[in-house]
């Protein structure tokens, strides 16, 4: 299994190195198109602009797609954040096209009833990098502006595109894949449903509330509570308590999903879950939501294969606290048992709830299901792409 998390970082010379069978399920061509044409769609009643951002496939250079699909390399000339020379905006009226190159780690913005404020800046490596909207910094121009956005990498393999709610849930966008063997679709969030999210924050209590931002008088963003971490500090000990009691006198089974890795078996020993070799720590609150700190930290250049198979799966029940009624993760995983302990992450649980299909990633390993090639995550992706249309519906 591919995550969001690594696909979308994945460029063509990162996927020189084989990966596992079934770990992409999309049918591939020989090769994928050295472009494709994005359909923007703007439903949201309102004037909108977009933004088609991300590294170029070829050399990993910070890149814009112009509204004529010709690209804009910007261009820091020190470590201080300033203008980019052009403005890259897409104005979006009604129903706009724009032939998209290759590249990796990429997103479509969208903001409406003004316009983004990007910056670039040069590295340590004296290469330029792109300075995105700030969501939770109130200094940041761009903080009380309606604005959201959906990923994608366009490699040699494939189009990975995906919703992703693992920052926020702001104005809803979807998306619809056309490909040469059919069509594939992620309805993503209806209008309306930013209120709802926050007024089931606001009544879960506690630290929740916190989690809502407003700009003059609305819910601008409802923030994943990874983005709140000092509010929540010590949330889940207690629960992370439990686990590590109920696995020193049972073992806790993990189906890597793998046939080169199988079924692994862990147990606490000390203060440790220990699967074989590889030794996991009790996660904090911060760690558990992030997925990428503490026992879950990504290391790919020298975790082994099994902790690689294990951190998603580990973390992923933490999140969705399965822990407790599952010693077998994820094999025997329901959907309808997720979030149902009192101390859960209710920040994935309603945005989840609010789903039509209850698909899309409201943290990292979402795409963590009981069966490798069931799909929870509200991806599109194929070989053989031939049109991807994003669009951007109303806030309310």
């Amino acid at each position: 299994m591919v995550s969001r998390r690594q696909f979308l970082g994945m460029s063509a010379a990162a996927l020189s190195s084989p990966l596992w069978a079934g770990s992409l399920t999309a049918p591939f061509a020989t090769a994928a198109p050295e472009s494709l044409r994005f359909r923007l769609v703007n439903n949201s009643g309102r004037t909108a602009y977009a933004y088609i951002t991300g590294q170029a496939d070829a050399d990993g250079r910070a890149m814009f797609v112009r509204p004529d699909g010709s690209v804009y390399y910007p261009a820091a000339s020190g470590p201080v954040p300033q203008p980019l020379g052009e403005d890259p905006a897409v104005p979006v009226n009604g129903s706009t096209e724009v032939v998209v190159p290759r590249m990796f780690g990429a997103r479509v913005y969208f903001v409406t009833d003004d316009k983004l404020e990007f910056l670039a800046v040069q590295g340590a490596d004296g290469r330029t990098a792109v300075v995105h909207p700030n969501f939770v910094a109130d200094t940041d121009p761009n903080f009380g502006r309606n604005w959201t956005f959906a990923e994608f990498t366009l490699n040699s393999v494939q189009l990975y595109a995906n919703i992703s709610y693992v920052d926020f849930v702001a104005a809803p966008v979807a998306l619809h894949l056309a490909h040469a063997g059919g069509t594939q679709e992620v309805p993503g969030l209806p209008g309306g449903a930013i209120d709802r999210i926050a007024s089931s924050l606001r009544a879960q209590g506690g630290s929740w509330p916190t989690c809502v931002q407003e700009a003059n008088g609305s819910v601008v963003r409802v923030l994943n509570p990874n983005h709140r971490a000092g509010d929540f500090a010590g949330y889940m000990s207690d629960y992370v308590d439990q686990v590590w009691q109920k696995y020193a006198s049972e073992p806790l089974i993990v189906d890597s999903q793998r046939g080169d890795i199988g079924i692994l078996q862990g147990r606490v020993e000390g203060s440790d879950l220990v699967f074989g070799a590889e030794r996991f720590g009790k996660p904090t609150t911060g760690d558990i939501w992030g997925c990428n700190s503490g026992p879950f930290a990504n290391n790919p250049g020298t975790d082994s294969e099994e902790r690689k198979a294990i951190v998603p799966r580990l973390a992923a029940a933490f999140n969705r606290t399965t822990l407790l009624i599952n010693p077998e993760q994820p094999h025997g995983e329901d959907p309808a048992t997720f979030y149902q302990h009192p101390v859960t992450n209710h920040y994935a649980r309603v945005v989840h709830e609010n789903l039509p299909d209850g698909k899309g990633y409201a943290f990292a390993y979402d795409d963590v299901s009981a069966n490798a090639n069931e799909d929870h995550s509200g991806k599109v992706n194929h070989g053989d792409p031939e049109l991807l249309t994003v669009t951007l519906g109303s806030i309310r």
